[in-house]
């Protein structure tokens, strides 16, 4: 029951790392597990693909495939929606994180 609760309490954290990474630069799938990876979440294909694509759905994110060395590989972007919605997260991470610090 606990790692459901943390699962899903860390879901809102991930797609906030989403965001910040899509807005500096286009990403990959694998190399944003790595970097999440690098944060201490676990996260498999087969739960971050969906998520990219239900972010994209939402108008988050925005999809472009390229041809690397013969293969199609897809970069996720930050959209005008997703600029906005990072921009108000951040100002309440900022605010919850200033209230729970101590």
């Amino acid at each position: 029951m606990q790692d459901q609760i943390l699962r899903k309490l860390f879901l809102g954290f991930i797609q906030i790392h989403i965001l910040h990474h899509a807005k500096k630069e286009p990403f990959f799938g694998a190399w944003m597990i790595e970097e999440l990876e690098e944060h201490g979440y676990q996260m498999s294909p087969g739960t971050l693909y969906p998520l990219l694509h239900t972010m994209e759905s939402g108008g988050l994110l925005q999809k472009e495939e390229r041809n690397i060395e013969g293969k199609i590989r897809k970069y996720y972007s930050i959209t005008d929606k997703g600029i906005e919605i990072l921009d108000e997260a951040r100002k309440k991470a900022y605010e919850l994180f200033k209230e729970i610090k101590e």
